[in-house]
């Protein structure tokens, strides 16, 4: 079997600095040069797989801020305070983990420094990529002008506990208009990802974003129903970290070329020509 792609388990290297914004404050590890990515963890929060495709678009040629929105970084996925982490994300009002056409605070605050990072990197806008917990979110920041490309990773808010719930996008109505009017204006594009047997990721919810989104909305549907050809198991989930396998062909790790790709096109200028002799 291929070996998963690599965790990094120290965060040498990567300046940590807080970022305050209306009364929210939040520690944000940033590193790399180039255009600017906001990479939102997954839970329980910035764990060796997080990290490890962090370091990835740094070596790609962005510059990476990640904020520490919950959890401990550095701290595995499975751990006892991974499990406190998750728990205490799950209630806080931060996130309103439950609440359906919701505006959640923390997506404002994430705006403000997607519109920080824009201001001290190259390029005309930035990157977003949410995981997990914090997938719709990328979504929502992509309200601001600053954000050139949004990455929805497996996105899990709202919890799928009721149809409601499962069809619900991730944000209000107001904020998905804007979105969308944006898609239409000024050329914002997304890119979404999801195991298509995870119960955490529903397919309504895609359906929805489908529909909402239209052409600009580019999506992936990995196939994780028993016997795919991924060699995925039933829990599949993290399509950019934990299920990536550094093998050529591999399906998650090209999701992860993809990705990059995606943001180069969107997040690098093309290069200007050279104005021909006289």
């Amino acid at each position: 079997m291929s070996a998963a792609a690599a965790p990094v388990s120290t965060l040498d290297g990567w300046r940590r600095e807080q970022f305050s914004w209306r009364g929210i404050t939040h520690d944000c590890f940033e590193r790399g040069e180039g255009p600017g990515v906001v990479l939102m963890p997954e839970l329980p929060g910035i764990t060796p797989e997080v990290l490890g495709l962090a370091q990835h678009l740094v070596d790609s040629g962005f510059t990476v801020v990640m904020p520490s929105l919950f959890g401990s970084p550095g701290t595995p996925s499975v751990s006892a305070g991974s499990f406190a982490a998750v728990a205490r994300a799950c209630v806080s009002r931060e996130f309103l983990a439950f609440a359906t056409n919701a505006r959640r605070p923390v997506t404002e605050w994430l705006r403000a420094l997607a519109r920080s990072l824009d201001a001290r990197t190259p390029g005309t806008g930035v990157g977003v990529i949410g995981l997990c917990f914090t997938g719709g979110f990328a979504l929502a920041v992509a309200v601001d002008d600053a954000v050139l490309a949004a990455v929805m990773g497996q996105p899990s808010l709202p919890l799928p506990v009721t149809a409601a719930h499962r069809a619900d996008p991730g944000l209000s109505e107001e904020e998905l208009g804007d979105v969308t009017r944006r898609m239409r204006d000024d050329g914002l594009c997304v890119l979404g990802m999801r195991f298509t047997a995870d119960p955490l990721v529903p397919g309504q919810r895609f359906e929805t974003l489908r529909r909402r989104l239209g052409d600009a909305f580019e999506y992936i549907e990995l196939d994780s129903r028993p016997g795919n050809t991924g060699g995925f198991g039933r829990s599949a989930h993290s399509v950019l970290t934990r299920e990536v396998r550094e093998a050529p062909g591999h399906p998650a790790l090209a999701v992860r070329e993809r990705t990059v790709a995606f943001l180069r096109r969107r997040l690098v200028p093309a290069p200007t020509a050279e104005p021909e002799a006289v």
